[in-house]
C-alpha cells in the first residue's frame, strides 16, 4: 500500500490494480470501504477494455481472442514506479499472460498526485508495437454514501437532457430512456434496478456528488472522456461516478475491435494521456 498526504487530503493505493483504497478530508473518508456484502471494489481501474463484449470475444487481425469485462488491470500487480509524500507512479507492463488475451505490447502507467484539496489521476498508455494498438481506459471510484443515495444529488457542469442507453445484459442497445432534463439529478435507487445508468452523449466534463443538506462530497472533472457511467449496487451507501474512453459493446457489434464505436487507437510509439480530478468538498 502507498500512502499519500499533502497536509489537506490523503490517498492510499494498492498494488493490485493500481486501486485507489482510500480518499480522506480531514478525518472524512469519501471513498467506498468496499464491504463485499454490497460490492468488494472501490476503485478499479479499466484497461484495456471498458464494460463487456459480445460473448467476451473481439476479433483482430482474423483471430478471435477471448477478453474479461472490464478488461485485466483490475487484477494484475502494478509496479510502483516512484514515488513522493504527495504523488505516485505505478506500471503495468505486458507479459505473457497478457498477451493472451491482448496481442499487444505496453505500458500502462497510473499516476496519483494531490493537489490542493484534489486528487489528479493521469492514465498514461504507450504503444510500444510496431502497429496501431487499439484501447479503452477508464475510471470506477465509489464514492460513500452513509444516509443512503436518495440524500444526494448530481449536479452536471450544462443542463443536459439524459438518456441512458438501454442495457441488454452487458451489452448496449442503440435506443435511450429518458431520464431527466436540466443540471441536477436526484439519485434514487431505481435507477440502478437493472445495472447503470450509461450516457453515452453527455455535453458535460464535470460532474458533483452532493449531499442534499450538508454539501458534503466530491466534484469530479473527466475532460478527455467522452462517456459516463453511474454505478451502484442497488441499495447499497455508495454510488460510482465513471469516466470511460470507451463503452460496452452494442447488441449488434462486429466484433472486430478496430471497429468498436470509442476505441482510442495509438499509433506505433505513441503515448496517449487521459486524466480526471477529483476534489473533495
Amino acid at each position: 500500500m502507498v500512502h499519500l498526504s499533502n497536509g489537506i487530503i490523503k490517498a492510499e493505493i494498492a498494488e493490485l490494480g493500481a486501486e485507489l483504497q482510500s480518499l480522506q478530508k480531514g478525518d472524512v473518508e469519501y471513498l467506498w470501504d468496499g464491504r463485499p456484502e454490497y460490492w468488494n471494489g472501490r476503485a478499479p481501474i479499466l484497461f484495456p477494455i471498458c464494460g463487456g463484449l459480445a460473448d467476451d470475444e473481439y476479433e483482430y487481425d482474423g483471430k478471435r481472442y477471448t477478453l474479461a469485462k472490464h478488461g485485466f488491470a483490475r487484477s494484475k500487480k502494478f509496479t510502483v514506479e516512484s514515488a513522493g509524500r504527495d504523488f505516485a507512479v505505478f506500471v503495468l507492463r505486458d507479459d505473457e499472460k497478457t498477451r493472451e488475451s491482448y496481442p499487444f505490447a505496453f505500458e500502462f502507467r497510473a499516476r496519483f498526485a494531490l493537489v490542493g484539496d484534489t486528487l489528479v489521476t493521469d492514465y498514461i498508455v504507450t504503444n510500444k508495437n510496431d502497429v496501431p494498438m487499439p484501447f479503452s481506459v477508464g475510471a470506477h471510484e465509489a464514492y460513500v454514501c452513509p444516509e443512503g443515495i436518495a440524500a444526494y444529488e448530481l449536479v452536471f457542469e450544462q443542463p443536459e437532457q439524459l438518456g441512458a442507453n438501454v442495457l441488454h445484459g452487458n451489452l448496449l442497445g442503440h435506443e435511450t430512456t429518458p431520464i431527466h432534463e436540466g443540471d441536477t439529478l436526484e439519485l434514487h435507487p431505481k435507477y440502478f434496478e437493472i445495472d447503470a445508468l450509461v450516457f453515452t452523449d453527455i455535453k458535460s466534463r464535470a460532474v458533483t456528488l452532493r449531499n442534499k443538506s450538508t454539501g458534503r462530497g466530491v466534484a469530479v472533472r473527466f475532460d478527455g472522456f467522452p462517456y459516463l457511467l453511474i454505478w451502484q449496487k442497488c441499495g447499497a451507501p455508495y454510488i460510482c461516478i465513471e469516466p470511460w474512453c470507451g463503452i460496452p459493446d452494442y447488441i449488434d457489434s462486429t466484433g472486430r475491435i478496430l471497429e468498436k464505436p470509442g476505441i482510442i487507437v495509438a499509433a506505433p510509439g505513441e503515448t496517449v494521456v487521459r486524466t480526471h480530478t477529483v476534489r473533495l468538498i
